[in-house]
């Protein structure tokens, strides 16, 4: 069998890679050093047109699996990496044959979960990757996709003004399905709460989990959080009819988390005591997100989009209130945002992502504004900030010499 590229996007520079030679052996100079998870195959990035892809080593029939599995995740609006190409039928130079690769584009600013505990983590850092493990659960388990082996590993994160967001890495295991039942629901999530606890307990015994964490107690709140959350989508609420104020608060309870609602249905369950069942249909996640996107054009993470608009809010009620909300947004992005981001130095920006620094520059002027006792200029927070809180992080979107079981090279500030 000759080489063979399927891809979503023809691109003739996949030919030109020396694909006849194992990837562990491939050249440095070929290799970018980025920090990665654990992994049972081998695992490197390159660069393709100036991006960073990840190339996975594994066996033909995986790799289309896996690629056909993400392209149906992007198309459902799923936080999963993006799925470019799979190469097979290579063969070495002595005409052996050698497993395919799967190709997917790495994701700006992510981090494995070794690199968030490289440095001396805040104490509920495991709490909040858990949060933003969960969230994603419930999403694929909502489209009917089962992980089978979900884990801290198969995971990449995103800083999400203050949370995280995370994104699947790893579908090799994963099934897509018309719905799940609540066997195959459970049987995800048990085995998600014995991965991650296994992977809590190893950073304990290394040292990188914080003496207050119970990893197994923490482990095992994967599955009350995934409940909860599931619930909170999926089960009816019982209300009195005509009782809108309990139902405005229950679809903005929703609102909160980020999940939109498309509709409600009603059905009367009890006519003397006027109760009602009442069903939200849940759509995707992303309402804050998609609301900042339409009125300023920056796709950024949901909590980074919740913090952002409490901001463009602010702004009007302060100084635009008769203007027409696209037009305080348009305002707020040339007189707030754009400026804040011009501010910061070109060899910094690759620190955070631009919507993460804006959100930490709002605290820092929160911060800044209780210690002096009064508020200070937007430009004056800026200037302490750079100083003394960004030029001390790491380089999230740097490359960064790393295998598995190297430490990253932070500050020593928490994260």
């Amino acid at each position: 069998m000759s080489l063979a590229v399927t891809a979503a996007i023809a691109d003739p520079d996949l030919l030109f890679f020396p694909w006849e030679t194992q990837l562990e052996e491939w050249p440095d100079d070929l290799i970018v050093a980025l920090p990665r998870g654990i992994s049972r195959h081998i695992v490197r990035f390159i660069r393709i047109h100036g991006a960073v892809h990840a190339l996975k080593e594994i066996e033909e029939s995986f790799a289309n699996k896996e690629y056909e599995l993400l392209l149906e995740l992007q198309k459902r609006s799923i936080p999963a990496v993006e799925a470019v190409a799979v190469v097979s039928g290579r063969k070495d130079k002595n005409d052996e044959p050698l497993p395919a690769i799967l190709i997917t584009r790495h994701l700006d600013f992510s981090l494995p979960y070794r690199a968030v505990f490289s440095s001396t983590p805040r104490p509920d850092t495991a709490s909040r990757l858990l949060d933003a493990m969960t969230a994603l659960f419930v999403r694929l388990h909502s489209v009917g996709f089962s992980w089978n082996d979900c884990s801290l590993s198969n995971t990449l994160f995103r800083r999400d003004a203050g949370a995280f967001a995370a994104y699947l890495v790893d579908a090799e295991t994963g099934e897509l399905h018309h719905h799940l039942s609540d066997g195959q629901r459970q049987y995800d999530i048990d085995t998600a709460i014995l991965n991650v606890t296994g992977e809590l307990l190893d950073l304990e015994y290394g040292g990188k989990l914080p003496e207050s964490v119970d990893p197994i107690q923490l482990g095992a709140s994967l599955g009350l959080r995934y409940q909860k959350l599931w619930d909170l989508l999926n089960k009816p609420v019982i209300l009195e009819y005509g009782n809108r104020n309990e139902l405005d608060n229950h679809i903005r309870s929703l609102n909160d988390i980020g999940f939109d609602v498309s509709g409600i249905s009603m059905q009367s369950i009890d006519a003397d005591r006027q109760l009602v069942r009442v069903q939200a249909k849940v759509v995707d996640v992303g309402h804050h997100a998609r609301r900042l996107l339409r009125l300023t054009g920056l796709d950024v993470e949901e909590n980074q989009a919740r913090r952002l608009l409490n901001d463009l809010d602010s702004f009007k009620a302060t100084s635009a209130s008769s203007l027409s909300e696209e037009e305080v947004a348009h305002r707020w992005m040339l007189e707030i945002y754009e400026p804040v981001i011009a501010q910061i130095p070109k060899e910094l920006r690759k620190k955070l992502e631009p919507a993460e620094i804006f959100h930490e520059v709002l605290e820092h002027r929160w911060f800044m504004s209780e210690r002096i006792g009064h508020s200070i200029s937007l430009t004056e927070v800026v200037a302490d900030y750079i100083v003394n809180v960004l030029s001390n992080k790491p380089d999230e979107a740097a490359i960064i010499s790393i295998d598995d079981t190297t430490e990253i090279t932070q500050s020593s500030k928490p994260n």
